[in-house]
């Protein structure tokens, strides 16, 4: 791997340090940078890996002239200004699943701290105040706890309040009716139906424009009276203000607060910031410091797991990530199509010149049930790369065709006559459409089936030279002696003629790229009407 340079500027587990060096990367540390600090050094390193305090705002990713790659250490990433990576072509990635079981664990002890008053009681008893008739709790047992958001970290909180013997009820809109079949718990179809059956509410969405304020003023209102509230998963899903109002007229008995609106500096010393928020006034509110994924364990398989995408993506290879599309089945069984179709994307600006108007993608087999957006970007990846001294990735790809004034479309259609899997891409100018067409076959092996109307079963490789001549004898047999002279080897063949037609079309694999010399020398000979090389390596 070509040595990168990385910024981490949260804490890491030593053993994600460890992993980047031994890579072969240069790692430098330093927690606790202010926005001008990062602004200052950021423009020269590859990559920048964060938890939650280090803000990555508009101002730093402009500055970032080299970042390829950003990892947040954890899930969240509202630290991170997604809109601007991705102009930028700067891809996001996280850590969904390493901290999962922390993050539900804290959940439900703080939950548990709800019922049973058992913070209150030690802080009572290192205060010399030993009085139990104080300290009565509620238990939680048959009572009815309210999931809000079923993804992996609420599942596992259903799954453990189920285990402490309450009824678990849950409401979330993305997740299928067979999710919480397969849990065991009840859907809730509206919020407005399922809060005021909720003993105890617990919140596990991400933070999005649809889930602020989630448990709004008019929400808790409609909650039952002496409700319990546990927010350990994004700051901002509930109304705070409305929360400390309810608190303190007892419609909610007591909230267990992990993630605030506003967040303290959790490195600071005390006395050395002037954090304030009413509920920390409150006896009823247990606040902790955004611990949810403080254990040894989550702290050592996140550092693993950040690294390892970092490093994947430095290396150019395909990761799931926040600013890319949904990939449908696993990376390694969709990454023949990803590389397929950014062939085929590039095809068009390596034979012809003319501006297009539209790009147009069909897929057809099997693919037609996966994930396909992926693909589309690849495509435009494949044309656009070749023409642009900018940096291009998945993430900006799209919106750097869409400046250009090209259309992209996309349509599912049956099973191709010939083969499981086929993608087609039709690239349309003024003047007409041109058509190519590529498979992946059960080994892996991509193959060309279409080239510009010619039928064609052609084992895609690195070099290739695209000859349309007179459909008659001899002109290839010239041609391969051309080749041959200059000392390149014919590896593949495949020659397609039309019904019809008095031209045809010779695909060569060939063993090296060929020089304009001897393309020039192709070019002249009798009956070769048109020559292109295509590198699809």
């Amino acid at each position: 791997m070509t040595e990168f340079r990385i910024m981490v500027a949260d804490k890491l587990g030593e053993n994600g340090l460890k992993q980047l060096r031994e890579a072969g990367c240069e790692v430098d540390t330093a927690n606790g940078l202010s926005e001008e600090q990062l602004l200052a050094c950021i423009a020269g390193y590859d990559a920048l890996i964060v938890r939650s305090a280090t803000h990555v705002s508009e101002k730093v990713v402009a500055a970032a002239r080299r970042l390829k790659v950003i990892g947040r250490a954890g899930v969240g990433v509202d630290n991170i200004n997604i809109e601007a990576c991705t102009r930028q072509g700067i891809v996001v990635v996280n850590t969904p699943q390493a901290n999962n079981m922390a993050a539900g664990e804290l959940a439900v002890a703080l939950a548990c701290n709800l019922f049973r008053p058992i913070c209150l009681a030690n802080a009572r008893a290192h205060q010399d105040d030993f009085r139990k008739a104080l300290l009565s709790g509620s238990e939680m047992e048959g009572k009815t706890a309210a999931v809000i958001g079923l993804g992996r970290i609420g599942s596992i909180v259903a799954r453990k309040l189920k285990g402490l013997g309450m009824r678990v009820i849950g409401y979330d809109q993305y997740v299928a009716p067979e999710r919480f079949e397969r849990l065991g718990i009840e859907r809730i179809g509206t919020l407005e139906e399922l809060l005021p059956q909720a003993d105890l509410i617990t919140l596990h969405t991400p933070k999005t424009k649809e889930t602020v304020n989630i448990l709004s003023r008019e929400r808790q209102a409609l909650c039952k009276k002496g409700v319990r509230i546990v927010n350990a998963a994004r700051g901002g899903l509930l109304d705070e203000a409305a929360l400390y109002d309810n608190l303190k007229s007892g419609q909610v008995a007591g909230a267990a607060i992990d993630v605030l609106t506003q967040e303290p500096d959790t490195a600071a010393e005390p006395g050395t910031q002037h954090y304030q928020n009413p509920l920390l006034e409150l006896p009823q509110v247990i606040i902790t410091p955004h611990i949810g994924a403080s254990t040894k364990e989550a702290s050592t398989a996140v550092s693993a797991e950040v690294a390892d995408a970092i490093l994947r993506v430095l290396n150019g290879e395909l990761v799931a990530a926040i600013n890319l599309p949904r990939i449908g089945g696993s990376i390694e069984e969709m990454a023949p199509f990803v590389d397929l179709a950014e062939k085929l994307g590039s095809i068009y600006v390596q034979t012809e010149t003319q501006p297009l108007k539209e790009i147009a993608i069909e897929y057809s087999g099997s693919l037609v049930r996966e994930e396909t957006a992926l693909l589309t970007l690849s495509v435009l990846k494949g044309f656009l790369t070749p023409l642009s001294e900018n940096r291009i990735t998945f993430v900006n790809v799209k919106q750097r065709v869409e400046e250009m004034g090209i259309t992209i479309s996309e349509k599912k259609l049956g099973n191709p006559p010939r083969f499981e899997n086929l993608i087609t891409v039709r690239f349309c100018n003024q003047e007409k459409t041109l058509s190519v067409s590529g498979t992946v076959l059960s080994d892996h092996t991509a193959l060309l089936t279409d080239f510009y109307g010619y039928q064609v079963d052609f084992t895609i490789s690195p070099y290739i030279l695209a000859v349309q001549n007179d459909d008659v004898p001899g002109v290839i047999g010239r041609v391969g002696t051309a080749l041959g002279e200059a000392g390149i080897n014919i590896e593949t063949l495949h020659w397609a003629s039309k019904p019809g037609s008095r031209r045809a079309e010779a695909l060569l694999g060939l063993d090296k790229p060929v020089d304009q010399q001897v393309q020039n020398l192709i070019k002249a000979l009798p009956g070769v009407r048109r020559l292109s090389e295509l590198h699809l390596g």
